[in-house]
């Protein structure tokens, strides 16, 4: 019959196989089915990025959780898509164009929408292709881009929604504003980074003449639109104060003294300049009090007019001058160094500027409260439950939240205003050309993919799609996005659809270097996933990616384990290839026909019992789990043990022994399959082709069910008996360096009758797999020229005569013991050695004083194993 290639070589099938699953519509969902729905949007990529090694392990554990809920019988569908990424795809357009010598503003809007549109359709499918490679079972035929017609659709919907609502307003608040970008960003698109600085200490003096405050501030160019000082009102210390006047140095202007509960009385001086204008705490402040605003930094990051020849300097530029004259004008009292973190535009690195701007914001407070509630009364289950904390803490704290954009890629607000009056409209048309112009800005990213679980399924149409798979089932993100994109899901769902987008959300951790390190560009120490897949195939990459991982944590990528998941592929592919080779189709039979032997009910309750613990462990998202079970089952007990033991049956005559053996390896390797299939989903494809009675393709096969029938305990309990005593065995012979080839009689001493009984049972596989060729009961045994191996209930002993040449072994270990002194004596030259010690690495000083007690250590052991050797001898 056919078998598998003799070498393991992913790339000889990876691709052909989903090509035929792709081709084949295995990955469509259908919406007209009984079967219980079960689905995951794809949290969309940038439509011109390419795949890094967050999309693959994020991505990974969609795919095994939408694999495992095809097999288990549900209509399951994966939705794929992508992200416009407005202010992403916009600086590389811009980028793009300036190489050319144009400017955006050259171009106009339409021509510039149209070179963002080739930029998109040049690069937007290359992540597309990625996911293939990593194996994703998404249905392609349902692909969504946040700019489609019908997604543009559900945003304008929900954008006139909200205005009539009364939940879009337009005023002057506080934004994150990218001055080379020239547009507010969102708080997801700000990176802060740890910078050192300082704090300037600053003299204000009362307007009375009598005295001064002393005020301390990381920004002095922020001062010249400072409109207030604020101490608590619970501060003694300066209830006195509060009411009064002081100068603001270099402006000359009279700001006022006020109380407010906001300032931290044991932060510094208990005092806090008040700036409105550039930092959304000053700003709540100055609404409370009535302050108005004075904004000293414009769009470009430079001082506005009116402040003299601070004026169209750089911010950073009039640092220096404002501190240079403080300085000499007596103001600055002390200057000290000072750490802390930094806004940084995450798309050019540009530190951003809290600024005053009229923009467009969503009222938060009333969609916020549904949103935390349905987490507070368990209807949003969040795993792992610490992130809980983070989500509510988010929504109990929340502002309202800035949707517009300085951009001209992405979706246009849909308001119009009057070219005379200046009266606002919101509408999906503009009412009169003639009369009115539309909004020169675009809506936040956050505000589209906010409406992605169910604009995907076709909303605000009622489409088939929507019926069928809203709400969906778990969304699977990383941690670093909570705030930003998962609590706008829910409150956009609750407020559209009236109910949760999703029941369960599931973070899973970043995946950082070797060392521990986030991957990013500056440190050079990124891994592309292609590579990985190009050099070991993409299952040996999934598995990789989920192993020794628990829900939440980060994780550090080794190549070396990569190596590992592969070798555990190829470990698969053997073994598959010598039960094929050993395989004649006509003898087998169905379980219930065959008389089983302890061993073949052992592993088809194993596999029984790992199928069942499986499907705990990814119900629960324990998905690192669940991959330790199946690579433990096949590794260990399939491979290392069951195939081991039934080897001798397989070269027998005996018709019978043949079609029992056979037929379980087959039934066990089946089931295997299936259960590794969500994890390495193109290896046991690529091997079910080729399984006897097979049905379509191993995606749609159904998955093992637990069945109580199948479940041996007794087997169980007999055969892990069997595996101490074997692995004991072993170890304490190779301990004695006694070849595997050497037989060897066992003396078994146990008074429990049941235990005797199953050793009496299995004295074939003691043959087999422990160097035996004799086994005997006894009550008692001499164990001077014995091996001993103690277990519960159970002495085993192993006669020494004729396995262990002892001349040649006292031999053997005085040559070690000379070696062993040898490095003894290296080592503590070594150490001795001043100019060492002294001048090389504590790393490297610290490693060979660890050696030196590893010798130490050796040394002993050795001399002692001589001594007991001599004894022998006499």
């Amino acid at each position: 019959m056919k078998n598998l290639e003799k070498n393991y070589d992913p790339k000889q099938f990876e691709e052909k196989i989903y090509e035929r699953w792709k081709d084949g519509g295995y990955f469509v969902a259908d919406n007209t089915s009984d079967k219980k729905p079960y689905t995951i949007v794809m949290p969309p990529p940038n439509v011109t990025g390419q795949l890094h090694m967050g999309h693959a392990l994020n991505n990974t554990i969609q795919d095994i959780l939408i694999r495992h809920k095809r097999m288990a019988g549900y209509e399951a569908l994966w939705v794929p898509g992508t992200d416009h990424a407005s202010i992403s795809t916009e600086a590389k357009v811009v980028e793009k164009i300036r190489e050319e010598g144009k400017e955006k503003e050259d171009l106009g809007r339409e021509k510039f929408l149209d070179e963002a549109w080739a930029w998109t359709d040049k690069y937007g499918g290359r992540i597309k292709h990625q996911l293939e490679m990593m194996g994703c079972s998404c249905d392609w035929s349902r692909e969504a881009f946040t700019l489609d017609e019908h997604l543009s659709k559900a945003v304008e919907e929900v954008f006139l929604k909200m205005y009539d609502d009364g939940l879009i307003y337009r005023g002057d608040r506080i934004v994150n504003y990218c001055p080379s970008c020239h547009t507010a960003v969102s708080d997801a698109e700000v990176e802060h980074v740890d910078e050192q600085g300082h704090m300037w200490h600053i003299k204000y003096p009362f307007v009375d003449g009598e005295g001064y405050i002393e005020i301390a501030t990381t920004r002095p160019e922020t001062m010249l639109g400072d409109l207030a000082v604020a101490v608590n009102p619970e501060d003694e210390r300066y209830r006195d104060i509060v009411g009064k006047k002081v100068l603001l140095p270099l402006v000359e202007r009279e700001i006022p003294i006020i109380a407010d509960e906001y300032v931290d009385m044991e932060f510094g001086t208990g005092m806090v300049k008040i700036t409105p204008s550039h930092d959304p705490n000053d700003f709540e402040v100055g609404s409370r009090h009535d302050l108005g605003q004075c904004i000293c930094i414009d769009t470009d990051g430079k001082i506005s007019k009116d402040y003299g020849k601070y004026s169209g300097l750089d911010r950073y530029v009039a640092r220096k001058e404002i501190v240079k004259d403080l300085e000499e004008q007596g103001y600055l009292l002390e200057v000290e160094d000072h750490d802390h973190a930094v806004g940084h535009c995450e798309r050019c690195k540009t530190t951003i500027e809290p600024l005053i701007s009229k923009q467009y914001f969503v009222k938060m407070e009333e969609l916020a409260r549904p949103a935390l509630n349905a987490y507070k009364n368990g209807e949003l289950k969040i795993i792992p439950e610490r992130f809980g904390k983070v989500y509510a803490n988010w929504l109990e704290n929340i502002r309202d939240w800035c949707i517009s954009r300085q951009l001209w890629w992405g979706h246009r607000i849909p308001m119009y205003y009057h070219k005379e009056t200046g009266e606002a409209v919101a509408s999906r048309e503009n009412p009169d050309p003639e009369v009115y112009v539309q909004d020169e800005d675009t809506l936040d990213t956050w505000f589209s993919s906010a409406l992605w679980p169910f604009s995907t399924l076709g909303w605000p149409e009622d489409t088939e799609d929507l019926e069928k798979f809203f709400p969906t089932n778990v969304l699977v993100t990383g941690y670093d996005i909570v705030f930003f994109w998962v609590i706008r899901m829910v409150f956009s769902s609750l407020y559209n659809m009236g109910e949760l987008p999703f029941t369960d959300v599931f973070f899973n951790g970043i995946v950082r270097d070797d060392q521990g390190r986030k991957m990013s560009k500056s440190l050079g120490n990124g891994i592309d996933p292609i590579e990985i897949i190009d050099q070991y195939g993409a299952d040996a990459l999934r598995f990789t990616l989920v192993t020794g991982n628990s829900p939440g944590n980060d994780l550090r990528f080794y190549t070396e384990r990569v190596e590992a998941s592969r070798n555990f592929a190829n470990k698969l592919w053997n073994a598959t290839r010598f039960v094929f080779m050993n395989l004649d189709e006509n003898l087998l039979k169905d379980l219930e026909e065959l008389e089983l032997t302890t061993e073949d009910r052992w592993i088809i309750s194993r596999a029984n019992r790992v199928s069942k613990e499986m499907v705990e462990n990814l119900d629960r998202y324990e998905i690192g789990l669940a991959a330790e079970k199946i690579y433990n089952f096949i590794w260990s007990e399939f491979c290392d043990w069951y195939i081991e033991m039934v080897k001798p049956r397989l070269y027998q005559d005996d018709v019978d022994e043949l079609a029992r053996t056979q037929s379980t390896l087959v039934y066990v390797l089946n089931n295997i399959l299936k259960m590794l299939h969500p994890f390495m989903p193109f290896i046991t494809e690529e091997i079910y082709q080729i399984m006897p009675n097979k049905k379509d393709m191993l995606i749609v096969e159904q998955w093992p069910e637990y069945d109580e029938k199948l479940n041996f305990e007794e087997d169980e309990k007999k055969i892990n008996l069997l595996i101490k005593a074997v692995s004991a065995i072993r170890n304490a012979r190779a301990e004695m360096d006694i070849s595997p080839k050497k037989k060897a009689e066992l003396i078994f001493v146990t008074e429990d009758e049941k235990i005797q009984s199953a050793l009496e049972e299995l004295e074939d596989d003691f043959k087999t797999l422990a160097s035996t060729k004799m086994i005997r009961f006894t009550d008692s045994f001499d164990e001077k020229d014995a091996l001993v191996v103690v277990l519960d209930k159970l002495k085993i002993y192993i006669p020494l005569e004729g396995l262990v040449d002892y001349q040649k072994e006292l031999d053997r270990l005085e040559e070690d013991l000379e070696e062993t002194l040898f490095e003894i004596k290296r080592a503590k030259g070594k150490l001795s050695n001043k100019g060492f010690v002294d001048n090389a690495p504590e790393k490297l000083v610290k490693e060979e004083q660890e050696k030196l007690e590893r010798y130490e250590k050796m040394e002993k052991e050795i001399r002692d194993s001589i001594e007991k050797t001599k004894d022998k001898i006499k």
